[in-house]
């Protein structure tokens, strides 16, 4: 069975309703995005990151996936399929896909400030001040932040070197190290982009571009593999 790798971006779960920054102007509120999502931001004022990344639980909570998302759980039927997304909500893992691996952290857990393997669900939408990991740190975000590594870039990479077939839903690729998660896709692998807006990506050929959102491309994508 053929290896299909997914990189999907905030584009994939829009159709669910969830905002992305871009879509925002980098703002949240009056508060610029490193204000929220950033070590400096978290030591600055802690109450407030808390408070965006509750609301931002909490809106995920009421969010369902879409077809999108439902789609790439069909085609387990004929590949193995295995998604890297830079999202941090649980809408794959909520649709049934199988294999799913997370850039950018995730939503719904939380990490100790002391370890950073400790790592927790969060009961409901709220993580609050004087929540503790067991070692009696503040707990925090299981994000990862401006400014911080991203540590599964490296399996990320792994995976992607072994595509039989690359998919991009949803991401500008202008965010790195996961846009440069392309230059580890075989040569012999055709590349798919999967967007409504124009998705620059130089010095790749074997690019068919899909210029639809996600829910309707990934159902033509579907088309034209079983139709090869």
């Amino acid at each position: 069975m053929k290896k299909l790798v997914v990189l999907s971006g905030a584009g994939m779960s829009a159709e669910s309703g969830l905002r992305t920054f871009r879509e925002m102007g980098g703002l949240w509120e009056e508060y610029d995005v490193y204000e929220v999502a950033s070590p400096g931001g978290w030591e600055k004022d802690r109450s407030l990151v808390l408070r965006f990344y509750n609301e931002r639980r909490k809106q995920l909570l009421e969010t369902e996936p879409n077809r999108g998302h439902l789609d790439l759980v069909e085609l387990e039927q004929d590949f193995e399929v295995w998604i890297v997304t830079q999202n941090v909500d649980d809408l794959h893992e909520r649709a049934g896909s199988s294999r799913i691996l997370h850039l950018h952290g995730e939503l719904l857990k939380s990490r100790s400030t002391l370890d950073p393997n400790l790592v927790y669900d969060v009961d409901g939408w709220k993580l609050e001040e004087g929540d503790l990991c067991e070692k009696g740190s503040q707990l925090r975000p299981h994000i990862v932040w401006f400014g911080e590594a991203v540590p599964a870039i490296e399996e990320a990479a792994r995976i992607v070197s072994e595509a039989d077939i690359f998919v991009i839903i949803g991401t500008s690729m202008n965010v790195y190290p996961a846009a440069g998660l392309i230059n580890y896709v075989p040569d012999s692998a055709p590349i798919y982009v999967i967007d409504p807006n124009e998705v620059p990506i130089a010095g790749h050929q074997r690019i068919r571009i899909i210029q639809k959102g996600a829910g309707e491309g990934v159902q033509v994508l579907i088309d034209e593999l079983r139709n090869a």
